[in-house]
This record gives C-alpha cells, structure tokens and sequence, in this order.
C-alpha cells in the first residue's frame, strides 16, 4: 500500500517536471513581446528593451528557465506583469467562482449520468435505451457556449428566473452567488453527463451478464440489490475514472463558459492573461490547471484500491 502511493507521488512529480517544461517552452515561442505589448504602439525600441531588462526576458531561454524551475519548486509563480500582484494572489482571488462552477457543474453531470447510464443498461434495447442514447449522443455534440447562449436567452431574458450574467455584487452571500452559477453549471454539467451515461452504460452491461449476477438473482434477492449493490459496485471503476476525467476535463471547459457569463474566475483571469501576453499569469495558471489534473488522477487512484483491493499492485 505504502509502495504503492509512494510510487504514485513519484509519477506525479515526474508528470509535474514535464508540464512545467512543455508551458514554458509553449509559451516562450508564442509570438508576441508582452514589454511591447505594456508600453502601447507607441513605444521606441529603447523603452522596449529597457522593460525587457528590466523584467529578465532579455536572459537566455536556459537562464530563465532554470530560474522558474527553481521559483515554482519553493512556490513562487511570479508576479503578474499586469496587474502587479503575484501570481498566486491573482488565482487565489479568483479561485472561488471557477471552484463552485466546476463543483456544481460535476454534481449535475454526475446526478443526470449515473441513473440514467444504469437504467439504459438494465433495459437494454428499450425505448428507454435508445431514447438515452440518443440523447446522450446530442448533449455531446451540442457545445457548452452555444447551451449557455440558449439557456440565458430563455431562462434569463424571456423568464428571468436566473441573472443573465456575473457573480453577484461585493457584499453578496454564498446563496446569491451560486444562484448566478444555476445556468453556466446546468451548461456545463449537461453536456459533461454525455461521456458518463455512455460509459456508465456499458460498464454496467459489461458485468451485468456474469455468472455473480445470476447466482445473486438466483438467490432470490431483489433486482434494485442485485444491480445496485453487486453489479454497480464491479462497475464503478472505469465510471469512476470518467468521472475523474470529466472534473479535470470541466477545469479547462470552464474558461470558455466563464467567458459567456461573465464570470470573475480563473478562466476569464487567462483570457485576459493571453490577450496581455502576461507570461507568468498564463504559467501559473497552466500548472494549477495541470495540478489539479494529475492531483484528481491520484485522488481516483486511491478510490481504486478502496473499491477493488485487488489494484494494490
């Protein structure tokens, strides 16, 4: 067990080093000069160079990049070019609107996908069953900005049960700011819920015809314990890597819904961070995003060995 979880925090450091090394490669190549960009269209070559100087991206690429290493290791992500904070800072401030939108938008995707992933296996080739895939085959095709758009022209504008946009006002209590994530969580979470009612749906139709599952009906016990208790149980592992997957995954599909709503959080931070070319911002922001990935696959690692002990290899 020890072996085990040492070996994984092993491989996420490795996993770590890369990511760190591919997002400042990537983004040191990305056309743009973020000391022009600050300055204005009206800045000489002089002052250029000057703010280059002064903020070390006149250094070679090794230097610097052996400098970030060394400042991400002891926690330090930088200051933000723009906005004069450090980079943590700026993430932390908006770290709360992106942390509940992806929360709340998982909750859905979970709540709509495993019923109806684990009825449309049970009734395989019912009206149900192909009404469910059909429907989960439009979720996946439909995108999350395009289903906001609808959703707040219908459930804002024309009914006004939601606010069409922001995060609510300073002073604002929890309650009225999750009531302004309702519509870009029901976006993101509806159109998440295709992959898992997909996966759900055939892990459950994969253990439903073993010889366990007779034996249990054979006993006599009820079909809610057989498919609940035993069949679900030797499902949940590839359900739950898809559900791991979807967090991670609903992480980055954030930015773009954040920027339909107009939401102060971390996705709307990058977008401007990229518009700016704010180097460190987009960085930090990167290596959250991919820390929390391998952080959420870890996290699934370890739900393995509770729900099957055979995966402590």
């Amino acid at each position: 067990m020890i072996t085990t979880i040492a070996n994984r925090i092993f491989g996420m450091l490795v996993v770590m080093l890369i990511v760190v090394t591919i997002v400042f490669v990537i983004v040191r190549v990305t056309p743009g000069d973020p000391a022009a960009v600050m300055l204005g269209p009206d800045a000489n070559a002089a002052d250029i160079a000057a703010l280059r100087t002064q903020l070390g991206l006149d250094r070679p690429m090794l230097v610097q990049y052996g400098q970030y290493i060394f400042d991400v290791a002891r926690g330090d992500f930088g200051q933000s070019i723009f906005l004069g904070q450090p980079v943590l800072s700026a993430l932390a401030d908006r770290a709360e609107p992106t942390f509940f939108l992806t929360l709340f938008s998982l909750a859905i995707a979970v709540a709509i996908a495993l019923p109806i992933g684990i009825l449309s296996a049970y009734r395989r080739g019912s009206l149900f069953d192909q009404a469910a895939t059909t429907l989960a085959m439009l979720a996946a095709s439909i995108p999350s900005f395009w289903l906001g758009l609808l959703m707040i022209q219908f459930f804002a504008v024309k009914l006004g049960w939601f606010p069409t946009s922001g995060y609510g006002g300073p002073g604002t209590n929890l309650a009225e700011r999750l009531h302004h994530l309702v519509l870009p969580a029901f976006a993101l979470g509806i159109v998440s819920s295709a992959l898992i009612i997909r996966f759900t749906r055939a892990s459950m139709l994969d253990v439903l015809g073993d010889d366990y599952v007779r034996t249990a009906r054979s006993k006599g016990m009820s079909e809610r314990r057989v498919v609940l208790r035993h069949a679900l149980k030797n499902a949940l592992i590839p359900i739950l890597t898809i559900i791991g997957l979807t967090a991670a995954l609903l992480i980055s599909g954030a930015v773009v819904t954040e920027t339909v709503f107009s939401l102060p959080g971390v996705g709307n931070l990058v977008v401007n961070a990229v518009l700016r070319r704010d180097y460190p911002v987009i960085q930090g922001a990167l290596l959250v995003v991919a820390g929390l990935y391998v952080l959420i696959n870890f996290g699934i690692d370890m739900l393995y060995i509770l729900v099957d002990p055979r995966v402590r290899y």
